[in-house]
């Protein structure tokens, strides 16, 4: 399989950018940047896009847009609510996308040394700068390595039991699918950094997430492609979500554990 995602030097290469927004989403973007800074004003030091939208892969009608703001101060609850009134706005207004995601922190945050190698790897290679000074400008050159892996997704262990009473509380097909896309994503995304160190290289392609995970783990590869699919196809299956917590998670955050460690603990 051909390694993407690397420079010559074996660095990541930050993925996505403005130039690859499709035309169907450039007045969606061009509203996002005007309705940030009226929102957070002088609160607001940076935002970014991320995931498919500056990637230039995104489906009209199916993909969400995903946001990073950078506040000059820890958020506050009023910041948060102003961030769900926000993207419950774009949501609305905007059919070429199927929901929005927030992600909010102040600088300070992004920028620490608990944070270097899981939102600062985030921010440095996997968001694209939308407004306001970019802060990848103060973070190091990554690569695809063990502590990298560790430090993004070595938490599974501990994220399973919220996701067992999350699906034990829905009822609805739309919860179940909504949960599902959910899982299914972090799934995929963590059995792929598993074996990231190994292969050398990286995908934010979900499909190819599952293949290049299938090339080290046969006896796992259908699981991890169907789980690609049902992230990119939900489902409001409740059999998918017991699956997911009863099996796949549990093995999945056993094999991370025995072969990575654990992610370092956050306050």
């Amino acid at each position: 399989m051909e390694h993407r995602g690397l420079d010559a030097d074996g660095y990541f290469e930050r993925e996505g950018s403005l130039g690859r927004v499709q035309p169907e989403f450039t007045a969606l973007v061009a509203a996002t940047r005007r309705r940030i800074a009226e929102a957070y004003g002088r609160r607001l030091h940076s935002a970014y896009l991320y995931g498919s939208v500056p990637r230039g892969t995104a489906r009209p009608g199916r993909s969400d847009l995903d946001l990073l703001i950078a506040l000059h101060r820890e958020p506050t609850d009023d910041d948060r609510d102003t961030a769900e009134v926000l993207g419950r706005g774009l949501d609305e207004e905007f059919g070429e996308i199927d929901g929005v995601g927030i992600l909010l922190f102040g600088k300070d945050r992004l920028l620490s040394d608990r944070e270097r190698y899981d939102l600062g790897w985030f921010l440095a290679c996997l968001c694209t700068p939308l407004l306001g000074a970019d802060l990848a400008e103060h973070l190091p050159r990554y690569r695809p390595d063990a502590l990298l892996a560790r430090e993004l997704n070595g938490d599974l262990a501990t994220l399973l039991p919220q996701w067992r009473s999350r699906a034990e509380g829905a009822s609805t097909p739309a919860e179940y699918r909504r949960m599902n896309r959910f899982f299914s994503r972090h799934l995929v995304r963590t059995a792929f950094t598993l074996v990231m160190p190994r292969w050398g290289g990286w995908s934010s392609d979900l499909r190819e997430s599952a293949e290049v995970f299938g090339h080290y783990y046969p006896e796992r590869a259908a699981q991890l492609r169907e789980a690609a699919e049902v992230a990119l196809e939900p489902v409001g299956d409740p059999a998918v979500a017991r699956r997911y917590v009863e099996d796949l998670g549990p093995w999945l955050a056993d094999e991370y554990t025995a072969r990575l460690g654990t992610k370092s603990p956050r306050p």
